[in-house]
């Protein structure tokens, strides 16, 4: 055990050093996870005060003064203000924490000093969860704050010692958790600020965009970045259906597709008829840029907060920039019914004419047949065939894309095909359009959920037929039929920088133990978003209306009897008499005083164990050295600090062998 000096003020009502030590080390334990989401100028200006004050502790001369520490905090207001362009929003607000909690840490004078530096530290560790809200990230919090309460502790004790207060300060948050869960499940919850609006800095985050040039699927390829998670409530859709739509590309430039537009477009003139198996599941989308909702195609059915576009595309009314959960129904077998002039003229939409070469392809792979699906099915045995290869890493196709990649280097990515695929069929005047989204997705077999990442990424071509409406056609499949069918193997994709499929395992006997590892931790995770990170308000009205909670006089009630039963239970627990174990050391002591009274030696409540043994002996000088023996032993264990494990066993044994 460490312990600490016997006061936590010197004379001059100065903290003491080891205070001082204990306190920024626990300081700089809360701050050490800013430094990957902070500018690096920041951070860099705490870790001087840090360091300043470190070594301040036995030098207090080289502290600054109080010009020197205001012209400290002008730079440092300064320094936050030019890093954020302003002090308003996540970024800005952490960072003048941050900032304050190292000027602060030069300014102690006193006890009161302390406290203000351990409740602003207090506030940094809570900034943390605006970045990070992972169990781990909980975990290293709760552990830091055991430290800062310590601290408190430590600051606040006659006689403080480091483990001690450490263990004070783990005993009152453990006290604390059952209150803080009541009041986490209970308490009427607010919707989170939304920070994007004020955040200046709107921090990117990769994945699908609105634009889709040669090659940008394929850098997400190589991004293990978590998508969202899907568990269905009964069996999965086989491989071959799992396509998790997103933005429709209609718009074509020359060199990148646009999505088309999602207002303002003329309403469809059917509904989608569904017929086949429908599948439910809840979707958990984690925070991105756009709006957008990847559901198996079709959705079918949605909550109220969703709205299906007339592209057939899931968009949300919440911020995209927080995790969301939806419960979804997909049919993967539907007719769309009929076109619209407008989205007629959209999907047959070419940047120019068509080349010589274009044009006698198509004549070639369309032959007499006039029939939309002969010519579809002659270009998918076109790109099977013609030694088209899949690759992540095709060369540059800077000019004439199309032409360039059909004719001349015949090796791409998913978005190489599907475009390719669209253009051939718009110049063959047949309604077509690239839609992108997320093919597969690796199962868990612990959790029993798909994960669904950003090297899942993909793009394929929809079809417009008479009779059929939008039908899903994947080139890719006609090139790499294993990328649908095994799924992309994220991990070894990721390593090679090529493109790497796996089989998709639904056994756990078939994982070895570090994968059935991770995939047992990936669970973990996705039980804390769901249940505790993705707790709001429609969930905690769904709970309380469970419960029987319809109003809040009720939801007081149950307020006041849960936090009440538990802070009762707990001032019982510190209050009742306190009953505490018989010392073995006094019981074998009052068993020797007990043989030495049957032996006829007088002596009272105030005689201490040397004036017991004197008398002993004069009455007994045959029993003189174990007398002697057992009074050694006691005092040993009872006032001095070299006492052994073995010595309470000795006494026992002396005391158990004295006749008299």
């Amino acid at each position: 055990m460490l312990a600490s000096p016997s006061a936590v003020l010197n004379v001059n009502g100065q903290p003491s050093p080891r205070l001082l030590w204990f306190m920024s080390g626990s300081i700089g334990l809360i701050t050490l996870p800013h430094a990957w989401h902070m500018p690096p100028l920041l951070i860099g200006f705490f870790g001087l005060m840090w360091l300043w004050r470190l070594l301040a502790i036995s030098r207090s001369a080289w502290l600054p003064n109080r010009w020197r520490l205001f012209a400290l905090t002008l730079a440092g207001i300064g320094l936050a203000y030019s890093q954020h362009r302003g002090v308003f929003g996540r970024d800005a607000g952490t960072g003048l924490f941050v900032v304050a909690l190292g000027l602060k840490l030069l300014e102690i004078h006193g006890k009161r000093d302390v406290y203000v530096i351990v409740y602003l530290a207090f506030l940094v560790a809570a900034t943390q969860f605006l970045y990070e809200e992972s169990i781990l990230m909980a975990l290293y919090i709760l552990l830091v704050c055991t430290v800062l309460l310590a601290t408190l502790v430590t600051q606040n004790s006659v006689s403080p010692q480091t483990v001690p207060a450490l263990k004070t300060a783990a005993t009152l948050i453990v006290q604390a958790l059952p209150i803080a869960a009541v009041l986490f499940v209970l308490f009427p919850r607010l919707e989170a600020p939304r920070w994007s609006w004020l955040d200046a800095d709107n921090q990117a985050k990769s994945g699908l965009s609105d634009t889709l040039e040669p090659g940008s699927i394929a850098e997400l390829s190589l991004s293990a970045e978590l998508v969202f998670r899907v568990k269905f409530d009964a069996d999965l859709p086989p491989p071959a259906q799992r396509y998790w739509r997103g933005p429709v590309y209609t718009l074509f430039d020359g060199s990148a597709w646009k999505a088309a537009p999602a207002l303002f477009r003329a309403a469809n003139p059917d509904q989608p008829v569904f017929g086949g198996k429908a599948y439910a599941y809840t979707l958990m989308m984690e925070p991105q840029k756009q709006n957008w909702v990847f559901a198996l195609e079709l959705p079918s059915a949605f909550p109220a907060g969703l709205r299906r576009n007339e592209l057939y595309q899931l968009t949300t009314n919440k911020n995209p920039g927080d995790r969301a959960e939806y419960r979804i129904s997909s049919v993967p077998s539907y007719n769309t019914g009929g076109i619209n002039p407008a989205e007629r003229r959209e999907s047959l939409q070419l940047p120019g004419k068509p080349s010589e070469r274009i044009r006698s392809l198509i004549a070639q792979l369309r032959g007499t047949a006039a029939s939309p699906e002969v010519l579809i099915a002659n270009l998918l045995q076109h790109f099977h065939r013609e030694n088209f290869r899949y690759t992540l890493n095709p060369e540059p196709m800077p000019e004439r894309q199309v032409e360039t990649f059909l004719f001349e280097r015949r090796a791409g990515f998913c978005s190489h095909y599907a475009t390719a695929f669209v253009y051939l069929l718009r110049a063959a005047e047949i309604p077509a359009r690239v839609v992108g989204g997320y093919q597969g997705g690796r199962f868990n077999t612990v959790g029993g959920f798909l994960e669904i990442r950003q090297a899942d990424a993909h793009a394929w071509a929809e079809v417009w037929l008479d009779g059929k409406g939008w039908v899903r056609f994947d080139p890719t499949a006609a090139i790499a039929p294993e990328r649908i069918e095994q799924g992309v193997n994220v991990d070894l994709q990721i390593a090679s920088g090529a493109a790497n499929f796996s089989p998709i395992q639904l056994d756990t006997k078939t994982l070895t133990w570090l994968q059935r590892s991770r995939q047992l931790w990936q669970n973990v995770d996705y039980q804390w978003q769901r249940w505790v990170i993705n707790y709001d308000t429609d969930n905690q009205k769904a709970l309380l209306q469970n419960l029987g909670i319809d109003d809040f006089v009720k939801l007081g009630y149950w307020l006041l009897l849960s936090v009440g039963g538990f802070s009762g239970l707990l001032a019982w627990r510190l209050l009742r008499p306190n009953r505490r174990r018989r010392d073995p050391v006094l019981q074998a002591y009052r068993q020797f005083c007990g043989k030495l009274s049957k032996a006829g030696v007088d002596f009272g409540p105030g005689d201490g164990p040397q004036t017991l043994a004197q008398r002993a002996k004069a009455v007994r000088p045959d029993l003189a050295d174990t007398i002697e023996r057992i009074v050694a032993v006691f005092i040993r264990l009872r006032y001095e600090p070299s006492a052994e494990a073995g010595d309470l066993r000795v006494l026992k044994t002396l005391i158990g062998s004295l006749r008299v």
